[in-house]
Formats: C-alpha cells, sequence, structure tokens
C-alpha cells in the first residue's frame, strides 16, 4: 500500500475537534470558508496541515480565535462553559468540505 494516499495522521485528528453548524458559520461557506472547532494548543500551521491532509483540499489561509467560556443558569445551578478555540478556514478557488457528511 501506498503510504501517499493513507496520510492521515493520528496527530491531524486531535487537532480538529468538530466542525461548527451554526447560523454565522453557514454563511461562511458560501464565501468558500469551513469553521472548525480544534484544540487550544492549535497554531496555524497545525490547522492547515491538518484540513489539507484530512479533507483533500488547498487551504489559502487560517484565522482563530478563542472563544471565552460564558457562564450560565441551568435549573438554579450556576456553571461556566469552557473556552474553546476555533479556527475560520479559508479554502482555495474550486475546493469544498461538506461538513454535514463527516470524515
Amino acid at each position: 500500500m501506498s503510504t501517499a494516499k493513507f496520510a492521515h495522521d493520528a496527530t491531524h485528528f486531535d487537532v480538529i475537534i468538530s466542525p461548527v453548524i451554526t447560523e454565522k458559520a453557514t454563511m461562511a461557506s458560501e464565501a468558500n470558508q469551513v469553521v472548525f472547532k480544534v484544540r487550544k494548543t492549535a497554531t496555524k500551521p497545525e490547522i492547515k496541515v491538518a484540513v489539507e491532509r484530512l479533507f483533500d483540499v488547498k487551504v489559502d489561509a487560517v484565522n482563530t480565535l478563542v472563544r471565552k467560556g460564558k457562564r450560565k443558569t441551568f435549573k438554579g445551578t450556576r456553571g461556566v462553559q469552557s473556552d474553546f478555540k476555533k479556527a475560520i478556514v479559508t479554502l482555495a478557488e474550486g475546493h469544498k468540505i461538506d461538513v454535514t457528511t463527516g470524515l
């Protein structure tokens, strides 16, 4: 078997946690962008390589942000949501990722 066909490294699966499917992320997909929830310590080059290898696409740019956890009350109990990092990945022309089908 050729290793180029199976270039998935276990670390690529650790970098990307899940796609973000919100109204804002859906609107970004019209501009050839995909939003992912990523590991807090992931860097932009790591995210770029992981997306390119896992989804077999060409990435133009990666923008990241950390969403701070919010305070919530559920049935009278106070709690805090965890912080998480999001990556907005801009794909090259002609490339597309359908996040609804999975990997």
